[in-house]
C-alpha cells in the first residue's frame, strides 16, 4: 500500500532549473520530505499500536470480546494519530496553500494570499511553548483573518529541525508556487 502522503515528490529535489515541475498543478503536494522527528515520532506510535493490537489478541483469547474490542478501539486511534502526525505540514497546489495540522486544516487559495516571505523571528521548538531564534516562512493575506495565520514552516519545526537546507528548498518551493499563481 503506497502512502504518497509520506514522502515528497522527487521533482522538488532534482529539478534546479525548473521551480514547479509538474504536470499536474491541481494535485496537492508537499515541497519536502517529513522530517526525521515526525517520522520517529510517528514509528514509536505505530509501534506502540503493534504492541496494542497483540493484546486484542490476548485479552480476546483469554477474556471477553467486549474489553478486546475497547483495546481494538485504542490500537485503530493510536495509528490514525501516527498517520495524521505524518500528514501534517504545509501542503500547495494551484488551487492555494494547505496548512495540515494535527486536528485542523486550513486552505488559503492564491488569491488571497499578498505575499508569502522568510522572515527571521522567534519560532516555536518542535511544537512546544519554548521559542528560539530561527526562520519562519510567513503569508499575508487579504481578508477576515489577515494578521491571524501561523507560520507555514520553520526551521525548528519536526521536519526541519537540523535540516536548514531542506527549510531553504521547501520555503524556495512555496515561494515560486506564490510567484506562478500571481500572489497579490
Amino acid at each position: 500500500m503506497p502512502l504518497t502522503f509520506l514522502t515528497a515528490d522527487r521533482a522538488f529535489d532534482t529539478a534546479d532549473d525548473v521551480a514547479l515541475p509538474y504536470d499536474d498543478r491541481d494535485r496537492w503536494r508537499r515541497p519536502y520530505r517529513p522530517g526525521p522527528w515526525r517520522v520517529g515520532a510517528s514509528a514509536l506510535m505505530l509501534l506502540l499500536a503493534s504492541f496494542v493490537l497483540f493484546s486484542t489478541v490476548a485479552i480476546a483469547a483469554t477474556g471477553t470480546v467486549a474489553s478486546a474490542g475497547v483495546v481494538f478501539g485504542v490500537a485503530v486511534v493510536v495509528i490514525v494519530c501516527a498517520l495524521r502526525l505524518l500528514r501534517m505540514g504545509t501542503w500547495v497546489s494551484a488551487r492555494g496553500v494547505r496548512r495540515v495540522g494535527f486536528l485542523v486544516s486550513r486552505t488559503v487559495p492564491w488569491e488571497r494570499i499578498v505575499e508569502v516571505r522568510t522572515v527571521q523571528q522567534p519560532v516555536r521548538w518542535l511544537g512546544l511553548p519554548r521559542t528560539v531564534q530561527g526562520q519562519a516562512l510567513v503569508m499575508s493575506c487579504r481578508g477576515r483573518d489577515a494578521g491571524t495565520l501561523p507560520p507555514l514552516l520553520t526551521t525548528h519545526n519536526a521536519d526541519f529541525l537540523a535540516r536548514p537546507e531542506g527549510f531553504d528548498r521547501a520555503a524556495d518551493a512555496v515561494e515560486a508556487w506564490g510567484a506562478e499563481y500571481r500572489i497579490g
